[in-house]
């Protein structure tokens, strides 16, 4: 469960702000600490891969933690939520990351924290073999909405994360009426909808792959922090607008191809399902820059703010020619 490793690392001795965490680490697993390296490519809480030796050799683990103050607030739900979905993943082929411990208030840690096995691979965001990339995430995808959760197992309904009243266009755009036009669309009442398990963000950047060519294979989904249950239309309006930022419009158009390829079902009104992509499109305005961050640290540096925010542009006009709003 790697997102390649930074040297910004914080030390394995003294109070440097995680001894405690620390401490709760090696009484969790009955073992020293003998390494953190900090993981890049995330932005909401901070990300460390420890080594861990014991009486039975050492071992990789990750840690996250929350630091920021916003996500300090819902930490303990955050936490509480993936821990337990972890644990639920665990008797289903999804690759996810095994929980080992939580200490989602913080009440023998520095920060609320969630310990968890290390899952092989890495991030890949580059142009080349997105295509291929593409069609094992839209396999991923289909394979996580086809989870049978019995009712009392299910996450909680989803959250939408854009609303027409807030939502905050861009100051420079020269196409204000594009923008008008994409907000009018999810003014709307919320199409009817059948729920799934979602993992909720799903995109490039939270999933793991080993190998090449031919040997591409996913290995590890993480971040479940998120998950809900809702309308399979929004876990693939996410991944593809992470798609078209990375890669262009055309990228996300193809990704929904290999998803309905794959056996997965979307909603066959064209109408319910661009409000369902403008919904998580227009949660990226004005421009993108928060995603594109993190992924610059991971090598894309040619993501620059006004790249990012020009393809968000296109492809919301896309999204309304395509879908007969245009």
């Amino acid at each position: 469960m790697t997102k390649e490793a930074d040297h910004d690392t914080p030390g394995t001795s003294g109070d440097d702000g995680w001894s405690a965490t620390r401490a709760w680490v090696e009484k969790t697993l009955g073992g020293q600490v003998e390494s953190a390296t900090r993981l890049r490519g995330g932005w909401t809480s901070r990300m460390l891969r420890l080594t861990v030796t014991g009486a039975e050799g050492s071992r990789p683990v990750v840690l996250r933690s929350f630091v920021e103050p916003f996500y300090l607030r819902h930490a303990e739900g955050l936490l509480t939520r993936e821990a337990d979905v972890l644990r639920l993943l665990g008797d289903t082929g999804v690759p996810a990351a095994q929980p080992l411990g939580v200490e989602a208030t913080a009440g023998q840690c520095d920060h609320p924290s969630l310990l968890m096995s290390l899952l092989p691979g890495t991030v890949r965001l580059d142009d080349e073999h997105a295509g291929r990339r593409s069609r094992l995430l839209a396999r991923q995808l289909v394979d996580i909405h086809r989870l049978d959760v019995p009712d009392g197992a299910r996450p909680r309904r989803y959250q939408p994360w854009a609303s027409a009243d807030h939502v905050r266009v861009p100051t420079a755009t020269a196409r204000p009426r594009l923008w008008d036009r994409a907000v009018d669309v999810i003014r709307q009442e919320p199409p009817p909808w059948a729920g799934c398990f979602l993992h909720r963000d799903f995109h490039p950047g939270n999933v793991l792959f080993t190998g090449d060519g031919d040997d591409l294979v996913v290995s590890g989904v993480v971040d479940w922090v998120e998950t809900s249950w809702g309308p399979a239309d929004l876990d693939v309006a996410h991944c593809a607008t992470n798609l078209a930022l990375l890669h262009g419009p055309r990228a996300a158009a193809e990704l929904v191809d290999h998803y309905l390829a794959a056996g997965g079902s979307l909603d066959g009104d064209p109408a319910a399902h661009l409000y369902w992509r403008l919904l998580d499109a227009l949660g990226f305005a004005p421009d993108a820059e928060k995603v594109a961050v993190p992924w610059r640290e991971l090598g894309r540096h040619d993501l620059l703010p006004e790249v990012v925010a020009a393809r968000l542009e296109d492809y919301v006009a896309d999204l309304l020619v395509r879908y007969g709003r245009g």
